[in-house]
């Protein structure tokens, strides 16, 4: 884990100025009052109280204590030692870190978490950072332990994990454009700029982390439009700059409707089911949303059924 801390170390540094060196220029550019310095100030807060009380009062002995024990145990022993087994090793952490971005988004225990990820109203490096606070407790590396039951060391696969973040940093800028051929591979500024919109055309896409091939495999890659430009934040904007509304507004939602629940059915549903969803007749899921629009609105001619629409979920 040594190298692991020595990068994680020197990231800290890296991804701080980087994100203020963006802040400066883009001010510079287009007016100190074109950035939003209190939403970089709070995402600044929510890295470094997640990164440093948070990382000694919730430490990952357990999932690690989990991922030896299936190691020991694992079905396969990859050739560590030459470069397939790293290749293995990428792929397989690539696939888990596909699953876990998508339940992330479509099970409603796991979005409370996210949803601080994507509750920046502007979308810029510091926002890359802003992850929450409740991410150990919900279980989201539970996603990774196929992993070291199929050979994968653990402290490998966390390793790749760490560098599969860092990765997804640069590409939170939306002053890069369209990257050619690399579209079809990696996850670029493009991709994730489409993944973190609230468009209703935009929702649920581009869950991959470096690699965009599993997007594409499993029919969640959205394209960036030229004529639908990207619209960020919630789908029900936060507009406050309360910290403890920004981390936990989504959790009170939750209990209120598990509350509420008349039934087990509906207690479970609030869990698992996607953001939207309500037991006793139409949500506002994406896919609810989207029908909705396309059976209201009139087709504009040569555009999607739902261009342009301002529909919102709570």
């Amino acid at each position: 884990m040594t190298v692991l801390v020595l990068i994680l170390k020197i990231s800290v540094t890296v991804v701080l100025l980087a994100s203020l060196a963006e802040a400066l220029v883009l001010s510079w550019r287009n007016g100190w009052r074109s950035y939003d310095w209190k939403a970089a100030g709070i995402s600044v807060f929510d890295f470094l109280v997640r990164e440093y009380p948070l990382r000694w009062l919730l430490p990952l002995a357990f999932w690690l204590g989990t991922m030896d024990w299936l190691y020991a145990h694992r079905l396969f022993t990859l050739p560590m030692d030459h470069w397939t087994g790293w290749l293995a090793c990428f792929i397989g952490q690539e696939f888990c870190y596909y699953w876990y971005h998508r339940a992330a988004h479509r099970v409603r225990w796991f979005w409370c978490t996210h949803s601080v990820h994507h509750s920046p109203n502007e979308l810029n490096l510091s926002a890359a950072y802003r992850f929450g606070w409740t991410g150990k407790l919900t279980g989201t590396l539970a996603f990774f332990l196929l992993a070291p039951l199929l050979g994968m060391p653990p402290r490998i696969i966390l390793l790749m994990l760490t560098l599969n973040l860092l990765y997804q940093f640069w590409i939170h800028a939306t002053w890069i454009p369209k990257l050619g051929p690399l579209e079809w591979v990696l996850n670029t500024p493009s991709a994730h700029r489409v993944h973190h919109a609230s468009n209703l055309e935009y929702l649920d896409g581009n869950y991959g982390g470096v690699l965009i091939v599993f997007d594409r495999l499993f029919g969640t890659y959205i394209p960036e439009r030229a004529d639908l430009p990207c619209r960020y934040g919630l789908v029900k904007p936060i507009t406050s700059y309360n910290l403890f509304e920004i981390e936990f507004s989504q959790w009170r939602a939750l209990l209120r409707d598990l509350r509420s629940a008349r039934s087990l059915r509906a207690f479970i549903g609030y869990l698992v089911k996607p953001p939207g969803w309500h037991p006793d007749g139409p949500g506002e899921t994406t896919e609810e949303l989207r029908q909705r629009a396309a059976l209201t609105a009139p087709k504009p001619a040569n555009t999607p059924l739902v261009a342009g629409l301002g529909i919102e979920r709570n």
